[in-house]
């Protein structure tokens, strides 16, 4: 509890952490949790189960309690307090959309549907002439000018604001008259109001527009003060406490030159900050549901421990009534987790609103970016506020399986705040508690497939191209590679009595006949005493089974979870000692994804890929398929416009070999593994016998290392006094 406090985590969470027993912060953790904590943001890559779900929500849950917590208790900070000394934007007179830098010189909205307005904290009265400069810093629709302290925040909708728009339109009391010309990025717009002659006139890049607005004699005793609004913008203010970029003639001076007497103060009170019930301050993406569930379950598992006020958090993905989540947003959420295509359906239908977000976070960014969200991602992060309207800075934390990806760089590099890089992971690598193996399988040397009077049921490619036993056509052979794969799986299973594994097939049908057919050999999907009971976790099974079915198989009510790579991503799944490819994947990345799943906390584990010797036809269902292959039965090759390629599997073994710098060891027909040219006689499952320390005993194991740097210490300490001082210490010389 001790280490993670010393982080700056909240007592109560440490003890949340405490009582999940985990002693000491992972290292992903004790080096994200900080910088979260810190504001900055983070850009990680981590394997899964190393802690890095609870790197993030950690630090994102204790920073949304406190910000709920000062707001419970009415405080305020320093960006809260109106300082009548200094003119500024008022962080009190505005939309709550219109986030305000905490120097008060710089505002921001992200909301593209609605204007966000807002006043400066000071304003003047007649008589005088006074100047100020507005700078267009970011695109988007922007108003600029002055209006009365009880005028509407949308400037130039009554008759108390008056405006210039970027449009090149002037406006007051919702007349919008044609006025000087447009302006947009860049460009600096001076402010001129003359109350010696009650006229009101702008300026482009010093140039002057003519006058714009005659003011009636009752806004002759009425303080004015400098006034925005903004449409998914961003504009830079100097009330002349800095040089001007285009200095005022004509008698103007700086309206921070104001006399006392001609200065009105705006709106004093304490910033009634409150984030809306629909505008978490927290929005989490994950690639899947199951992705999804987890992270929200270490979001309500720390919230129990966090009350007074409580945080809220709420799961949005598919498969359940959008009408629920719907109702959970309007009774109040602080953090959201859910995936793409839920989020995005609330976000476009104004249910989820983004102006109070202050964390965004992309879980397994590389899988989103694969699955083609990033249209989607570049859309949420343009749509958010990069400064909260409290003023708080957006913070981006990316997690992905590598930090090497050039997506995932070029990502960062567009989107991030200068993140700070955390890889733990570094390039691709097998950790050395698997032992991974590949099976070549050619059905032109094994023929048995010929004789076979129950196999797998195959993918239906082949269902029309008279494939036979001694037609040795690649369709025939191809055929029969689906079905001898089938064959070496039990196989497999049986020789190394494999009681849990994951199980990887290249489709969806691919996972349905497989399972299908273990059901058959085992007896049933019901039968108790099934050798080969499984479940399936794919995109097409209902939300509820996926997620009856991941369960099942954590709590060993199954022997297998059959899977594509999709479903499979970063799930974690604890003492798993096998895995088994029925397919090899054509990116090599995801063959470290896959196998990556056994050989964890120091347990040894088996992965064995099944590698066709022949080209394997298979399905392959691009975008111009119109069901994206539900009831599919285009067989033609997608060069013909049909839905099918050669899988050529000798190729991708090559690339997943060049790609880890490794042959990978091949294993007879008999699947049986040299475990000693490995490491010695090994159970898999089971820790290694030379498995490293653990927390109780590192101090004895690491003594003799740290006695060791304290000789080396030592001796360095003695070479630089002979260098220095020659053969005698200073301390033995005279005098």
């Amino acid at each position: 509890m001790a280490a993670f406090e010393e982080m700056g985590v909240l007592p109560e969470i440490a003890k949340a952490v405490e009582d999940m027993d985990w002693t000491l912060p992972t290292d992903v953790q004790n080096e994200a949790i900080p910088m979260i904590l810190g504001g900055g943001d983070v850009l990680m890559a981590a394997e899964t189960g190393s802690g890095k779900t609870g790197a993030f929500c950690l630090p994102i849950l204790q920073t949304v309690w406190e910000t709920l917590k000062d707001i419970q208790l009415g405080k305020t900070s320093k960006i809260n307090k109106e300082t009548p000394t200094k003119w500024q934007l008022s962080f009190s007179d505005r939309d709550t959309g219109l986030a305000v830098t905490p120097d008060g010189l710089r505002c921001q909205s992200r909301e593209q549907k609605m204007w966000q307005g807002g006043r400066a904290n000071k304003g003047v009265t007649a008589p005088g002439k006074f100047y100020y400069e507005a700078t267009v810093s970011d695109e988007g629709l922007c108003r600029v000018g002055f209006s009365t302290a009880n005028a509407a925040l949308d400037l130039g909708t009554c008759k108390n604001g008056f405006g210039f728009g970027g449009t090149g339109k002037k406006s007051n009391n919702r007349q919008f008259d044609d006025y000087g010309e447009s302006f947009g990025l860049h460009d600096v717009i001076g402010c001129y109001l003359d109350l010696d002659n009650m006229s009101i006139s702008f300026s482009k890049g010093g140039q002057p527009l003519g006058q714009a607005f005659t003011l009636k004699s009752e806004f002759k005793n009425v303080a004015l003060f400098p006034a925005v609004v903004l449409k998914n913008a961003e504009m830079a203010f100097n009330f002349g406490e800095t040089p001007f970029k285009f200095p005022p003639t004509g008698g103007y001076k700086a309206i921070c030159e104001a006399s006392s007497e001609l200065t009105a103060t705006g709106v004093t009170k304490a910033s009634s900050f409150k984030p809306k019930n629909n505008a978490p301050q927290a929005i989490i993406i994950e690639p899947s549901r199951e992705l999804a569930e987890q992270t929200y379950k270490q979001l309500e598992l720390f919230s129990g421990y966090v009350d007074n006020p409580k945080v809220r958090s709420l799961l949005v993905v598919g498969g359940v009534p959008v009408r629920e989540q719907m109702n959970a947003l309007s009774a109040g959420v602080d953090i959201v987790c859910g995936t793409p295509g839920r989020l995005e359906e609330l976000i476009n239908t104004g249910q989820l609103a983004l102006q109070n977000c202050r964390f965004f976070v992309l879980d397994e960014a590389d899988g989103l970016l694969k699955a083609g969200h990033e249209k989607l991602i570049n859309s949420i992060h343009g749509s958010i506020p990069k400064l909260t309207p409290d003023g708080k800075r957006l913070q981006m934390v990316v997690c992905s399986a590598t930090l090497h990806s050039f997506e995932v760089k070029r990502m960062a590099e567009r989107l991030m705040h200068f993140p700070t890089w955390i890889d733990l992971k570094g390039e691709d690598a097998v950790p050395e508690t698997v032992h991974h193996v590949v099976l070549h399988i050619d059905p032109r040397v094994d023929v048995s497939w010929g004789s076979l009077r129950t196999h797998v049921q195959t993918d239906g490619v082949h269902a029309n191209d008279n494939v036979r036993k001694g037609n040795n056509t690649p369709e025939t052979l191809s055929e029969a590679v689906k079905m001898l794969k089938g064959e070496y799986c039990i196989k497999a299973i049986d020789t190394h009595n494999i009681d849990k594994a994951i199980i990887f097939c290249r489709t969806k049908v691919d996972c349905d006949n497989l399972e299908r057919y273990f059901n058959q050999l085992g007896g049933g999907a019901r039968n108790p005493t099934n050798p080969y009971s499984c479940v399936c976790l794919h995109g097409d099974r209902r939300p509820q089974e996926r997620k009856d079915n991941l369960e099942s198989f954590k709590r060993d009510e199954v022997k297998f979870l059959i899977c594509t790579d999709v479903a499979a991503r970063g799930l974690d799944i604890t003492g798993l000692p096998f895995a088994i490819n029925v397919t090899l994947p054509d990116e090599k990345s995801n063959y470290v994804h896959r196998i990556g799943r056994v050989g964890r906390a120091e347990r040894m584990g088996l992965a064995i890929s099944l590698v066709s010797d022949v080209p394997e036809k298979v399905w392959y269902h691009g975008e111009w398929c119109k069901s994206r292959g539900k009831n599919c039965y285009n067989t033609r090759l997608t060069t013909e416009h049909g839905c099918c390629i050669w899988y050529n599997e000798p190729q991708y073994l090559a690339d997943i070999e060049e790609h880890l710098g490794v042959t990978i060891q091949c294993v007879g027909s008999d699947l049986k593994v040299p475990v000693n040219e490995f490491d010695g006689k090994v159970v898999y499952g089971e820790r290694r016998s030379n498995a490293g320390s653990n927390y109780q005993t590192h101090v004895e194991q690491l003594a003799p290392t740290v006695q060791e740097l304290a000789d080396l210490e030592r001796e360095a300490q003695r070479v630089y006094i002979r260098r220095q001082y020659g053969k005698c210490y200073p301390w033995q010389r005279g005098g």
